[in-house]
């Protein structure tokens, strides 16, 4: 468990149309995602944002996979950033 995670039930899954079309909204890392969600459903185009859009600087959050255990961490802080940014929005 770290940071307070505790993930041992997660279980990753591919993003289908059907999710998309359950979705009241989709937060996504980057452009890249959010292209991808409208390639897949453009139905859901206005309701697919960047999970940085409130932060300040570049609003893309990378994605650390494959990479050094630092960069997993700063990726935690922004997304931590991002959520905590988000959520006074969603109330």
């Amino acid at each position: 468990m770290q940071a307070g995670l505790d993930l041992s039930h997660h279980k990753a899954r591919q993003a289908t149309t059907d999710m998309f079309r359950q979705a009241d909204l989709i937060l996504v890392m980057s452009e890249g995602q959010k292209a991808r969600v409208t390639e897949l459903d453009p139905s859901s185009t206005g309701k697919t944002m960047l999970m940085g859009h409130w932060l300040e600087g570049r609003p893309d959050i990378p994605d650390p996979y494959k990479k050094s255990r630092e960069a997993f961490v700063h990726v935690h802080q922004r997304l931590e950033e991002a959520v905590n940014a988000w959520l006074p929005r969603l109330k």
